[in-house]
């Protein structure tokens, strides 16, 4: 970015001096201008006016000119060009979002599965330095968005998941493994996985305590989100009379995601609605901060010479049609 400034701006006050120079020259013009007496000056109007009538004025207003080029650049104007370079330590992120069925029970508004889109999108928009990526699991899992920087399209694939979208179960070990797999050929400063879960791992063919030694290796930090009430929940049940609501016991394995999280140097978090499922999420983004540096850069460059140069050449034309063209007679 460019701008002009003035390096000695008091310098100005000189071009106070202008209207006073001006005054003292009308006063000066009034006393030397002879007077003739006559008795009627019309004929003097069919004498041709000289040249010299229009350019009489014209040294004095090059003298101006002169003195108030030579006050800019007393006052040293200035470009000044200032850049910043903007280095980040960025953190690569994987949000691994549950999605079985259960997700549908309604102990958290709306429900599960929403306030879990929810959350998690407002996170990722705090994260604006940060390569993020999406792994939904249920039975199986499957990498929803690889880790990317567009967190528009994350945004909107998020939109997109629902509870029950593939097989039933919860494989956490599955989910766990497909987000270290995002993450393993990362060369970030750091790498987390967020892992929401409201169930207890029952299926996969790769079982949580492996995926967790797995991410030891690969340096990745697990947090682990245990989303449910304690007790029984509404669940959403369609019967041929509309929906009807049965409540269903809370399972969370509070054991194996805190196994997982310390294990990894997370740490293991229970909501049990979306006010605490909110702060949760504002307590990583506290915890995992990406470093960013910011160094400014200033290049200065005077512009005072051109200033200088045209008040030394208005000088010169004026001394000059002073001394010849609108030579005074003695």
């Amino acid at each position: 970015m460019k701008n002009i400034q003035f390096q000695n701006i008091d310098y100005f006050y000189l071009l106070l001096i202008i209207p006073v120079l001006v005054m003292l020259y009308i006063w000066v013009i009034r006393r030397q201008r002879p007077k003739i007496i006559h008795s009627t000056t019309q004929f003097l109007n069919s004498f041709p006016k000289s040249n010299r009538i229009y350019l009489e004025h014209f040294p004095f207003v090059l003298l101006m000119l002169s003195i108030i080029g030579i006050v800019i650049a007393l006052a040293r104007p200035q470009t000044s060009s200032t850049r910043q370079e903007i280095s980040t330590e960025g953190i690569d992120i994987v949000v691994a979002i549950d999605v079985s069925t259960s997700m549908l029970a309604e102990d958290v508004k709306p429900n599960r599965i929403e306030a879990a889109k929810e959350t998690a999108k407002e996170f990722i928009k705090k994260r604006v330095n940060d390569r993020i990526g999406l792994v939904v699991f249920s039975g199986e899992s499957y990498t929803q968005c690889p880790v990317t920087i567009d967190h528009s399209v994350l945004l909107n694939l998020i939109d997109k998941i629902n509870a029950g979208m593939i097989i039933d179960g919860t494989a956490i070990g599955m989910g766990l493994a497909t987000s270290i797999s995002r993450l393993k050929d990362s060369k970030a400063k750091s790498k987390v996985i967020i892992l929401l879960t409201d169930g207890i791992n029952n299926t996969g063919i790769i079982s949580p305590i492996t995926a967790t030694d797995i991410a030891k290796t690969f340096g990745v930090k697990v947090y682990t989100i245990g989303l449910g009430t304690k007790g029984m929940a509404p669940y959403p049940v369609k019967t041929p009379f509309g929906t009807q609501y049965q409540y269903v016991d809370v399972k969370i394995d509070d054991q194996l995601l805190t196994y997982i999280a310390q294990s990894t140097g997370g740490k293991y978090f229970r909501a049990t609605n979306r006010k605490s499922l909110e702060k949760i999420y504002s307590d990583i983004d506290l915890m995992e901060k990406t470093k960013i540096n910011v160094a400014y850069f200033t290049k200065k460059q005077d512009l005072f010479y051109p200033f200088i140069t045209s008040s030394l050449i208005l000088f010169s034309i004026s001394i000059l049609l002073k001394m010849t063209l609108l030579k005074r007679l003695p």
